[in-house]
């Protein structure tokens, strides 16, 4: 078969990896994969897997961006896809409505993705209109269901986004390289016991109540050292600067270090004692604390969302209500003082897993899957 996906940009994030992924995965089984989007850093990689790339502006908003309704509808006459997948709001309108020019009969199935808990609008209900929706994760699949009643449930596939096992190995230790980098650019964390926040720096993401849970880990673990792997998102420096207040403040000064972007956040996940998810709103999955599991890490997470559908499988000791910040530092302590073992990550949380399921999304529809008439 022959799958075109649309994205915005092919630069950072999960849209761009679980696109990335797919194409891969396609092409690895004898399909053909094409990728339209403005670009971006995860190109070249694209492109090395096998995977077409077409360039197109198909992230640019307002009127200008509707100009590109027309040459997506020529593309797709020409080049007749099977399968039309969008994951991303503005580029889905642009494709929807070019699809919906095309005749009903040779047009290609419509399958999208629900990636987040998107505002509740109109301009969200693009992502509902696919003939599969994909969900990737039951809080997902539940939030469609509440707020887009006009969803039939029948319409909905829950594929969790999945990890790789060969990259992110139960037990994985850092190389001898990484390790002498590491102590060189980190003297400060030598030594000390690794409590490992991972997101980019904005008020969703816990980064406050994280303080608040190193500040109570203070007396009894004089040793442990917070660690923030995330750089700032755009728009957000001013937060930055609120948190290196508050760092300030609470005394946390010589026990609290943010490290920015990093590329190898794999192998400082493996290094950690404890890894947190402290999103005050829910994840609609949380990959990086699946990663942590997958390496055999103690995650403690707030109970909402993916995160929570994550830890009640695979360390339910993990789970704390969310916001609670009490209780997160007390099972951190517990996990800091007697590490649990995870249980096994498997499908359907595996990269394979995932894949096959989106496959088997697109062969249904291809074999006589029910067309829906948007």
């Amino acid at each position: 078969m022959k799958v075109l996906q649309v994205v915005p940009e092919l630069n950072e994030g999960g849209v761009e990896r679980g696109t990335l992924e797919v194409g891969r995965f396609l092409v690895r089984e004898g399909h053909e994969a094409v990728v339209i989007s403005h670009g971006g850093r995860l190109v070249p990689v694209l492109v090395a897997a096998g995977v077409r790339h077409v360039a197109m502006p198909v992230h640019r908003k307002g009127p200008l961006g509707l100009l590109w309704i027309r040459p997506l509808r020529r593309w797709l006459r020409r080049e007749r896809p099977d399968i039309l997948h969008l994951r991303s709001r503005w580029p889905a309108w642009l494709a929807w409505l070019a699809w919906r020019g095309l005749d009903p009969a040779g047009r290609p199935r419509l399958v999208t993705t629900v990636h987040g808990f998107y505002s509740v609008n109109a301009y969200s209900a693009i992502m509902m209109r696919g003939e599969r929706v994909i969900a990737v994760s039951d809080s997902i699949r539940a939030y469609i269901l509440r707020h887009y009643p006009g969803t039939e449930p029948d319409r909905i596939r829950v594929i969790p986004r999945g990890v790789d096992p060969q990259e992110f190995p139960r037990g994985f230790r850092p190389d001898a390289t990484w390790w002498e980098r590491w102590r060189r650019e980190h003297p400060q964390l030598n030594g000390r016991r690794l409590v490992t926040l991972v997101g980019r720096l904005t008020r969703l993401k816990g980064h406050e109540d994280f303080l608040q849970v190193l500040v109570r880990l203070r007396d009894r673990w004089p040793g442990v050292a917070g660690v923030v792997v995330g750089g700032v998102a755009r728009g957000k420096e001013r937060y930055r600067g609120e948190l290196l207040r508050e760092v300030e403040r609470l005394g946390l000064k010589s026990r609290v270090w943010f490290l920015g972007h990093r590329s190898d956040v794999r192998e400082i996940l493996a290094v950690s004692d404890v890894v947190c998810s402290l999103s005050r709103q829910p994840e609609s999955f949380g990959r990086t604390s699946l990663e942590a599991l997958a390496l055999g890490r103690p995650v403690v997470g707030y109970d909402h969302g993916g995160v929570g559908e994550q830890l009640r499988v695979f360390l339910p000791e993990g789970a704390v209500r969310p916001g609670d910040v009490d209780a997160a530092a007390a099972v951190v302590s517990r996990f800091l003082e007697s590490p649990p073992e995870p249980r096994p990550v498997g499908p359907p949380y595996t990269l394979e897993a995932m894949c096959r399921s989106t496959l088997a999304v697109y062969e249904e529809l291809l074999s006589g899957g029910a067309l829906v008439q948007h």
